[in-house]
């Protein structure tokens, strides 16, 4: 098995032709994404096409081992979550560009890449955990957080989270990098305990009354509530308020899943038309329903218990720039000590 694999999940996805006729057609995805949450997308791409859909899970990695197997490459599709991780592919030329009118008219221009060499499939917002006894708290910007009002009632995990970086890098590309500085400053200030755990943790120390408010992300509030994650985090779940926060002026800051077509995809034509299903209403509701992840296609159905948090308003800052200050952003958490 070669390095930085995890595991390697062939689906057995059913696409043979009836004896003695050619094989259906077939598409190699790589995936960061575990085997589990894509499969209901893949059976039905193949049960809806016959064509078989041949999946390696990489858990790390992902552009090391693609840039590792070259020209000799067999992936089609790379597939993988947080903008970042799309950047780098782009970055170190392991995609290719795809002009596509279903994609094109699928994805907002600010969800996809100008060039057609990323597109985002679903999306996750940064949102808000609350205790259910605040009131009037509707309008939550991102910046308020760092209010000295909130001083003892915030909870995180670690600010060096690739979660929380990104809004981080979000911040800075709108304010800047003293007033990103300043709000970093309030938001440790107002720390009820040292950033750890997880983003679901957060609704638990709301519930243990550890702190008031914290930030998460949305798919997290359909695990819980759903009662996937268990009866101790439904409890969770049920006990808190969720509020979407914007930017002063701006919309909720949002992360995106998505893909790419590998530059030396055997079967290019085929990754496009997995891309394109993947924006289908069809693909989009189930993404919706298996992960509680947002629709990038406006119009495609959003689980109950994510409409129940009321719209989303993306913000407008190109994924692209929220990435590439990212690294600046850790400097800054570091710089402030945020999670000493």
């Amino acid at each position: 098995m070669r390095a930085g694999i995890k595991g390697i999940a062939w689906l057995g996805l059913a696409a043979w032709a009836t004896i003695g006729t050619a094989l259906a057609a077939e598409v190699n995805l790589y995936t960061t994404r575990e085997p589990g949450l894509i499969k209901p997308l893949l059976d039905a791409y193949t049960a809806r096409t016959g064509t078989t859909v041949n999946t390696v899970f990489v858990e790390k990695g992902l552009a090391e081992r693609v840039a590792a197997e070259g020209a000799r490459g067999k992936a089609d599709v790379l597939m993988t979550v947080d903008i970042g991780n799309l950047i780098e592919l782009v970055d170190r030329d392991l995609a290719q560009a795809v002009r596509s009118p279903t994609l094109e008219a699928a994805i907002p221009a600010t969800l996809r890449d100008a060039d057609g060499r990323w597109f985002a499939l679903s999306m996750r917002a940064r949102v808000a955990y609350a205790a259910k006894d605040l009131k009037d708290q509707k309008g939550l910007t991102y910046e308020s957080l760092a209010d000295p009002s909130w001083k003892g009632g915030l909870c995180l995990r670690s600010g060096q989270h690739p979660y929380n970086t990104a809004l981080v890098a979000h911040y800075l590309v709108r304010h800047g990098a003293e007033a990103t500085e300043t709000w970093l400053k309030g938001l440790k200030a107002n720390l009820a305990r040292k950033p750890a755990g997880g983003d679901r943790d957060v609704a638990r120390d709301i519930l243990a009354d550890t702190c008031k408010i914290g930030l998460a992300n949305s798919y997290y509030v359909g695990l819980m509530r759903s009662g996937k994650g268990g009866p101790e985090q439904k409890t969770w779940g049920d006990g808190i308020g969720v509020l979407l926060p914007t930017f002063l002026g701006g919309g909720t800051h949002v992360n995106v899943s998505g893909a790419v077509v590998a530059k030396t995809a055997p079967n290019r034509d085929e990754a496009v038309k997995l891309l394109e299903y993947l924006v289908s209403n069809e693909a989009q509701g189930l993404y919706a329903q298996g992960n509680y992840e947002y629709p990038v296609k406006a119009g495609a159905p959003v689980d109950p218990l994510l409409a129940d948090l009321g719209p989303l308003t993306i913000d407008t800052t190109p994924l692209v720039e929220i990435a590439r200050n990212r690294k600046a952003a850790s400097l800054l958490l570091d710089k402030v000590g945020f999670d000493n």
